[in-house]
């Protein structure tokens, strides 16, 4: 019985133990293995209902099967060469294994018994990773497979420019392949053969087996070959290399570099042979040394050589050597920029005398109604907090400017749409069921002139609102019919990530919350989305591949989520387009415009490369970076550097239901036809733009930035010159940005040319010398696409007087001013807050520039603060003036009294006698009652466009322009006979 007790528990045994513990793993790795593609699938089924909602099934399916076959094909070429030279080594290993070196032993032993299981490893991991290094490569596959012609050569090798665009990017990715192929082949191979004696190294001969010898032959004379064929596509990069002047071919390309890879494609040709040769010599002593002559020779004739070149035949004479390489780059430069036929003008840049002549006073006037003094980054805060409703609505960080026929007159007008912002929700509130059922729309377009000022209303920032809260029943509704307007916005720049709508029934109640009526009203509404867009989601399966999508089980639990729910995502324009054609470079403002009835948010969409033969490559980030800029990037090319650019693609994006539509805008892109014949059906023709559309497309912004950038430099078209460098130009900073950054272009009304009466809608900028302060020259594109003839022309004026102040001396000038002084000093001791300055804008009027500036000053009301538009700052010529309005701010600058249309007084001089109503036969009664009569004709005018009579506001506003004509013609007098007496006293 003592024995029973003493003996020792039975323990299980340890074969057991290691088989629980195996199946364990084995279920551990099972089902981490199938969430990882329980997730894939769900990924791709719900990508594939997306494509499917938008109506881009096809595009789905070409991506889809593209990405497929390049990751077979390549993974298996790779995995199969690998593993097909794996067990070719073991099997010609040698019958009689020796004795190997500390360690090989151990290692053949443990690796024999999984030999087969270790093959099959090694081809599957490589062939995954060629795989997915080949699914990368979709795009540059796909150009390549529906190349079009270009039609045009480049300047050196005379080949079509899609070689170099189409073609060469994919052989060059090919040939890689290949080589890496060889390479691990190569790897892999010689350890086999080592472990199973193939290669022993520790012996003074034979260290080679005839079997590893030929394998690795081959496979260094397949790899040497690859090499070859790759120096021989190297002679065509040669066209895209980068230099420190310029991108392109070179001198010493040319002359050293070109001959030199001519000679390596030889050299590598036969070293391949001699590997090749090996095979049958079985020495490595030929071999050997026809690799270390390649290496010799791609050292000396790849490095060595075209640098004793570049240092001693190009530097000492570079100006003359370069000479024709720098022309072919100007040339490929400006055709690969659209920059070929910018109209280049004289402009005297500064008007002559002190007061404007009559035709410049008629050009002024021209501009009164139509200059842009609403900022458009500035208002945005009055914009929030004057029409944002409830604390969930805001508007995008940067308003847009668009243009509007508004009782028969075209408006520039700030817009902005209310959208919804779920970080406004009272975090309480932020639950599953609000965040995703509740709150899921914005509500209509807020829109103010940006050519009206108000005269005293400081409770909506002196705005005077076009669209919006203050529309309806309160104000004007000038863009549309609210009754016959669809004011939600499920789609939009601050969109939440996904919303699920609908309701199981009729009986149901709503539950999304929006506004009764975004026009006139903060009254509040349930509503249910009953648009076309948005996924169904009422089947039990598409609510677990969404729940296991967004990793949200709600999909599964909700009572919100029923049969005929839909579920709403990628919502922000730019990742619509950019899912819908990936190959386009999206700009990055897009902008909401009503179009038929509806808001509808426009996009310009890019084709760009790096590739353009001799054309300047430089960083996309780099040329648009301005301090209105936003998040953007390029979706086309690895890097964010382009040497090619076309405004291709117009693309729309319904706010309600998030159709996406594409139009094709440059009928002769090639890049675009490739795409096109790529994805049939995805883009329609331009034909197909509506006219309602049509009246709101654009220049594009970032295409305008990239452009101006390169013009800085690229307006020079003789090589000799872009080489001195002496007539460089830059893009100004902008004086009242917080970081040095770019001045932005500006949307406005303006007109450059001397022989053009009417202002076009365009976009513009100006040019300052390189590292100087003056004002080199006035960049302007026409931007109103209803223009056939003349949208997108690029107009720069050259301004012949060098001294013409540039924008940061504008900026100082004007605050140096005592009258401006003064005003703001008063502003500061009213204010607790000091002002902030808007935009600069520049016009071009006859003889010289005018600059108008806005001031804002911060109101605070409660826990809220606004900017309010105090007052306008105008400088033409020496003249500067400041007042409420942009009319006042004028006629400081001018010297005319704005309420009794007298010239105003210098300080200290007595007033000159008489009454303006009786008018005497001087000079200064006859200016003073011209200019109290346009004075009059201008507030008549006014009153007539705000009652929408614009048959009497165009007869007031000739009247006016008429008296004032007079006037300066009279002050022109006055001071000619003025300038006449000076020398007698």
């Amino acid at each position: 019985m003592s024995e029973l007790f003493d003996e020792e528990p039975e323990r299980p045994a340890p074969e057991r133990t290691g088989r629980r513990t195996r199946a364990l793993v084995i279920t551990g790795v099972v089902l981490i293995v199938g969430f990882f593609l329980l997730s894939a699938f769900a990924g791709l089924y719900t990508d594939r209902l997306w494509y499917k909602e938008v109506g881009f099934g096809g595009v789905f399916s070409k991506l889809l099967w593209t990405r497929v076959g390049l990751f077979l094909a390549f993974g298996a070429v790779m995995g199969g060469v690998v593993a097909l030279n794996m067990y070719l080594a073991f099997r010609f290993r040698p019958l009689f294994l020796m004795a190997g070196p500390d360690g090989v032993d151990r290692y053949r032993d443990a690796v024999t018994p999984i030999r087969g299981w270790l093959l099959a490893g090694v081809g599957v991991v490589v062939g995954i990773f060629a795989g997915t290094s080949a699914i990368g490569q979709w795009r540059t596959f796909l150009l390549w497979r529906n190349a079009e012609p270009w039609g045009s050569k480049d300047a050196y090798f005379k080949k079509d420019i899609g070689f170099y665009v189409f073609d060469l990017p994919w052989w060059n990715f090919v040939i890689d392949f290949v080589m890496a192929v060889a390479i691990v082949s190569l790897i892999a191979t010689a350890i086999v053969h080592y472990l199973y004696g193939g290669i022993r190294l520790q012996v003074a001969h034979d260290r080679f087996s005839p079997a590893a010898q030929v394998q690795l032959s081959v496979l260094l004379g397949a790899f040497v070959l690859m090499k070859s064929v790759d120096y021989y596509l190297d002679r065509y990069d040669l066209v895209a290399d980068d230099h420190r002047l310029f991108t392109g071919m070179n001198y010493a390309g040319e002359n050293a570099m070109l001959p030199a890879r001519n000679i390596l494609v030889g050299v590598a040709l036969i070293c391949a042979v001699l590997f090749f040769l090996n095979v049958w010599r079985k020495t490595w002593q030929l071999p050997s040394v026809g690799l270390a002559l390649l290496a010799l020779s791609a050292v000396l004739l790849g490095m060595i050589w075209p640098a004793i070149v570049q240092n001693f035949q190009v530097k000492p004479s570079e100006a003359d050597k370069e000479n024709s390489y720098i022309k072919a780059n100007i040339e490929a430069t400006r055709e690969a920029y659209g920059l070929s036929d910018v109209a280049t003008e004289p402009f005297p840049g500064a008007p002559t005398g002190t007061a404007p002549d009559a035709t410049t006073a008629q050009a002024v006037l021209g501009q009164l109604t139509e200059a842009p003094v609403v900022d458009p980054q500035q208002v945005r805060d009055t914009f929030q907090q004057r029409q944002q409703i409830r604390s969930y609505y805001s508007v995008p960080k940067v308003l847009d400017v668009d243009h509007y026929e508004i009782n028969g007159k075209n408006e520039p007008l700030v817009l902005g749409a209310r959208e919804l912002d779920q970080s406004g929700i009272d975090a309480s509130d932020q639950n599953w069921s609000n965040l995703h059922t509740v709150y899921t729309h914005g509500e209509g377009l807020i829109a103010a002139y940006a050519n009206q000022v108000a005269t005293s209303d400081e409770v909506n920032g002196r705005i005077v609102w076009a669209e919006g809260i203050g529309s309806g029943t309160s104000g004007r509704t000038d863009l549309t019919d609210t009754s016959k307007f669809e004011t939600r916005l499920y789609y939009g720049e601050l969109s939440p990530s996904y919303s699920i709508v609908g309701k199981a029934s009729a009986k149901d109640a709503s539950v999304e919350l929006g506004l009764a009526n975004a026009g006139s009203s903060s009254d509040v509404q349930r509503t249910t989305y009953d648009g076309k867009g948005g996924v169904p989601i009422g089947s039990t399966f598409n609510q677990l591949m969404y729940a296991i999508k967004f990793g949200e089980p709600n999909f599964l639990l909700s009572g919100r989520v029923n049969g005929n729910s839909k579920v709403l995502y990628n919502r922000t324009p730019t990742e619509r387009v950019e899912k819908v054609a990936p190959w386009l470079t999206v700009d990055g403002d897009p902008y909401p415009a009503v179009v038929d009835g509806k808001i509808v948010w426009i996009l310009d969409g890019y084709t760009t490369t790096d590739r353009y033969p001799n054309a300047q490559r430089e960083s996309f980030a780099a040329m648009i970076d301005d301090s209105l800029q936003q998040d953007t990037g390029l979706q086309t090319i690895p890097t964010d550097e382009i040497n090619y650019m076309r405004s291709a693609v117009k693309a729309t994006v319904d706010a309600y239901d998030g159709t996406v539509t594409l139009y094709q805008w440059d009928e002769s892109d090639p890049i675009l036809k490739t795409w096109m014949k790529t994805f049939p059906g995805a883009v329609k023709p331009r034909s197909a733009i509506d006219d309602e559309l049509l009246k709101h497309i654009r220049y594009p912004e970032d295409l305008f930035k990239v452009q101006r950038y390169q013009l800085a430099r690229y307006h020079v078209t003789d090589a000799g010159d872009f080489y001195q460098g002496n007539n460089r130009w830059q893009v100004p900073e902008d004086p009242n940005a917080s970081r040095q950054v770019f001045q932005p272009p500006y949307r406005l009304y303006s007109t450059g040319a001397a022989d053009s009466v009417d202002n076009d809608w365009s976009l513009t900028s100006v040019f300052v010398p390189y590292r100087k302060g003056t004002v080199a020259s006035y960049l302007q594109v026409n931007s109103d696409a209803t223009k056939a003839d003349s949208f997108g022309r690029l107009r720069l004026l050259e301004m012949t007087d060098q001294n013409s102040p540039g924008p940061g001396q504008v900026v100082n000038e004007m605050k140096q001013e005592k009258k401006v002084t003064d005003t703001l000093r008063d502003l500061n001791v009213q204010r607790d807050t000091p002002p902030r300055y808007g935009n600069l804008l520049t016009l071009p009027v006859e003889g010289g520039l005018i600059y108008i500036e806005p001031i804002y000053v911060v109101r605070t009301t409660g826990s809220s603060s606004f900017p309010i538009l105090q007052y306008v700052i105008v400088k033409y010529g020496e003249n500067v003036g400041i007042g409420e309005t942009l009319p006042l701010a004028l006629a400081d600058a001018f010297g005319v009294d704005p309420s009794t249309g007298t010239p105003t007084p210098e300080p200290g001089t007595p007033e000159t006698p008489g009454t303006p109503e009786e008018p005497s036969g001087t000079l200064e009664e006859q200016i003073a009652a011209a200019l109290r009569k346009a004075d009059d004709a201008f507030k008549a005018a006014s009153e007539a466009q705000a009652a929408g009579d614009t048959v009497t506001w165009a007869k007031q506003l000739e009247i006016a322009q008429d008296e004032v004509e007079k006037a300066v013609k009279l002050a022109d007098e006055r001071d000619r006979k003025a300038a006449e007496e000076t020398p007698k006293q």
